[in-house]
């Protein structure tokens, strides 16, 4: 019994063996099809289906009857019963000869599935013939004058198509013909092919259904705006204290400028605002130092801007993580190589400089074609010279920072330091009447408050001109401090540690003097202190200090010369409020704080500071600026115009635009428009400022032309790219033009080269508004 059983498993594993061997020959035929259904497709005749119908019937029973004797027990009658009715159902169902049929069928079905398998070739090689006379013909790559790159951008793909998973994403699946299809439908290197269905358009070339205009109205209620900062850090807790704290100077502001602005018709804008700079991606080195005596202008500034754009009306959406903005922007998944999925979902895009980097990382080809929508926060200032990519590359301004080819418009900082740039700004406090009059009372005349909260801004030889103040004031610091630890500050000084916001606003408004240190530069607390009835005593820079020399601006995409700790209280502000002294000359020092203690003033805060200074001047941009970033080249008419463009004006140096020639459409206003000839190695900026004006670089496009240069005998007028063009030697009576309108800049200057100067008007205390620009 025990050798029946053994010869029965002997030829059921055989037949498994060998069904299997057949299975896995066939699969290997056909990917993607079961052994057992290609069985069938190939066994086609009704005598071998009924053998192996008979086969796979002996099998099922012997499987069970194996199944049952499994569970016996040799020592059970009734069990050894079972195996002989075990041993003659095998025998009834294994004829003599049976193994040997199984065996000559399988050699049958073998030699079927050979010629099987040599149709099956010879059918694949007419099909792929047919696939060259037709489509696959039409995958070759086109050499197209139109279309340049497209060879080139197919040989990268080749090699590197699975570098971005982003790439099968859109359908790339190693074939000439899938590479061709993504260059042409969703990026734009290769011509579009002929045998596509283009019903759909593609990805690069989509236009974006443009939805009906909606009237953007006032908003006073900060609630929505607040849940959308979030929370779960600390410089957020700190933005929306902020907000809060000025929720009703807001109000007033929008108010005021409702009625100033009458019905006139605002877009209502769709806007993504992401903070790059505190993304957990980007290090958001700020946070853990907010309530360590950190910096935060920066979340001054961000904190207003968002407050500026909700109160305005606008549509918002904030970003405070690259997985929120990639879920704004519709980023294919993936490591960024591919451009977005559809168009653009916003009108403007405000971010940062580490913002810009992670959108460069995720948006691929779309930051491109969508950069015009961009408006990057920038402290101090980006120069046209630095910006553009090439030309610093070329020259050595090429920085950290900058070289992004964006107009210099589009690039908004906290102080109207740099005419090249917009003037963004932020927000102080501002007091009514009553607390004007409070303060007025209030004032201790010897008290003095330092500007500096960490300990590292008090040494560095700080000792000889404290010791002068101690003499005359108290000394009062805000210093950071751990209980185990206090600040290393000089014993006469009173230090409060680091002060809330409204309790550092008290300690303001007692004060008589608000002294800095040299650092940190322009900050929004001195304005504050002033706003706050305190002058501020600041350092004179001798020699200025800039990138050149000065380690804190070395890598700043900017050759900007700075005189004094805060060059915009230095400028726009000024005396009584604002005193600039060498405080290395003792006797000016003491001259100075003597002065100080003799003068009354009231508190004061430029209108351009206030809520409703920025409103006027953000709603400005959003309205105005979206359309005019884009310069213009040659003459501002499109042809050589034969009477002159420019005019002199009454009681003035400077021309402006002929009232008899038709002005383009333009903002700021052709009628701003003063056109001013610069000394030899004068910027524009020093150039218009000496004539009571600001150089406006959106109306280089017009004065850099022939036509401006009519005035000046020129042997020869050229076009180059350089930033210090429309200019003009007087020594060789050479004229150049500009030939990249990315670098029009108002900040350069030659010492060979005297320059054609766009200047305009301006607002009193709104200086980035000229006077018909609203």
């Amino acid at each position: 019994m025990c050798c029946r059983i053994f010869v029965v498993g002997v030829g059921f594993f055989s037949l498994c063996f060998l069904m299997t061997s057949l299975g896995g020959q066939f699969s290997a035929k056909r990917l993607g099809d079961s052994p057992f259904t290609i069985r069938t497709e190939v066994l086609g005749g009704v005598e071998s289906r009924g053998v192996l119908r008979k086969i796979s019937d002996m099998l099922e029973v012997i499987l069970k009857r194996m199944d049952t004797l499994s569970k016996l027990d040799n020592s059970s009658t009734s069990d050894a019963r079972r195996l002989d009715e075990l041993s003659s159902a095998i025998n009834r169902f294994q004829p003599a000869g049976l193994v040997e049929r199984i065996q000559a069928i399988a050699q049958n079905v073998s030699n079927m599935a050979i010629r099987v398998e040599q149709m099956l070739q010879k059918f694949l090689s007419v099909f792929l013939s047919v696939l060259r006379d037709g489509t696959a013909s039409q995958c070759e790559v086109p050499r197209d004058s139109r279309f340049p790159e497209c060879p080139g951008k197919v040989d990268w793909m080749r090699a590197r198509w699975t570098s971005d998973p982003c790439y099968a994403f859109y359908g790339v699946d190693g074939s000439d013909c899938s590479f061709l299809i993504y260059l042409s439908e969703v990026e734009w290197f290769c011509p579009p092919l002929p045998w596509r269905n283009h019903t759909s358009t593609p990805t690069q070339h989509t236009q974006q259904t443009k939805s009906p205009k909606r009237q953007a109205a006032f908003r006073t209620d900060l609630s929505v705006l607040l849940d959308q900062v979030g929370g779960g850090k600390e410089s957020l807790s700190f933005m929306k204290r902020r907000i809060r704290r000025l929720a009703q100077q807001w109000a007033t502001a929008a108010n005021r400028l409702g009625a100033k602005l009458g019905q006139r018709w605002r877009d209502q804008k769709k806007i993504l605002i992401h903070v790059g700079f505190l993304t957990e991606e980007s290090g958001d080195v700020f946070s853990p130092k907010v309530l360590k005596g950190g910096p935060l202008g920066e979340m001054v500034q961000w904190a207003d801007i968002l407050t500026a754009l909700h109160v305005l009306g606008h549509n918002l959406k904030i970003s405070m993580s690259v997985k929120e903005l990639q879920g704004f922007l519709g980023v294919p998944p993936g490591r960024g190589s591919c451009p977005l999925t559809g168009p653009l979902p916003f009108d403007l895009i405000y971010t940062d400089y580490h913002g810009l980097q992670q959108m460069k990382q995720h948006m691929g080809l779309s930051l491109k074609k969508h950069k015009c929508h961009i408006r990057v926060i920038d402290t101090f200032g980006t120069e046209p010279a630095y910006n553009h990519e090439e030309y610093a590359t070329l020259h050595g301004y090429r920085t950290n920072w900058g070289y992004w080819n964006l107009n210099a418009r589009q690039y908004m900082t906290m102080f109207p330091h740099t005419p090249d740039n917009s003037f963004m700004g932020f927000v102080s406090e501002e007091l009514n009447e009553t607390e004007k009059r409070s303060i007025q009372q209030n004032k201790v005349n010897n008290m003095a408050v330092v500007y500096g909260k960490e300990a590292s801004m008090w040494k560095q030889g700080k000792d000889s001109f404290l010791e002068i103040l101690h003499k005359y004031m108290e000394v009062h610091g805000t210093v950071y401090y751990e209980t185990q630890r206090p600040p290393e500050v000089p014993a006469f000084v009173k230090n409060h540690g680091l002060l809330p916001q409204h309790e550092l606003q008290q300690l303001l408004r007692k004060a008589k003097l608000f002294i800095g240190f040299g650092f940190p530069y322009e900050g929004p607390a001195p304005l504050e202190a002033i706003a706050n009835g305190c002058i501020f005593l600041q350092p004179k820079f001798q020699p200025p200090h800039s990138s050149l020399n000065h380690e804190f601006f070395r890598g700043k995409p900017t050759s900007r010369e700075v005189f004094s700790q805060h060059p915009y209280a230095e400028e726009y502000i000024g005396r009584p409020y604002v005193m600039t002294v060498d405080y290395n000359n003792s006797l000016e020092f003491d001259s100075a704080v003597k002065e100080i203690m003799r003068t009354k003033v009231e508190p004061y805060l430029p209108y351009e500071y206030t809520c409703e200074g920025m409103l006027e001047r953000v709603h400005a941009y959003i309205q105005n600026q979206v359309r005019s970033t884009q310069p213009l080249l040659g003459s501002a008419s499109g042809s050589r115009v034969i009477r002159p463009l420019f005019v002199p004006l009454p009681n003035s140096t400077a021309l402006g635009w002929a009232s008899n020639v038709t002005a383009p459409a333009a903002w700021p206003p052709l009628s701003s428009l003063r056109l001013l000839v610069s000394q030899e190695g004068q910027s524009c900026v020093e150039a218009c400022q000496s004539a009571g004006f600001i150089c406006e670089p959106a109306h280089f496009r017009f004065v850099n032309n022939k036509e401006a240069l009519l005035e000046v005998q020129c042997e020869v007028v050229d076009s180059e790219i350089n930033h210090i063009l429309p200019a003009f030697s007087v020594m060789r009576r050479e004229c150049s033009l500009q030939r990249e309108p990315l670098l029009f800049s108002c900040a350069g200057h030659s010492p060979k080269y005297r320059r054609l100067c766009p200047c305009r008007d301006f607002l009193r205390g709104q200086v980035a508004l000229c006077r018909d620009c609203l």
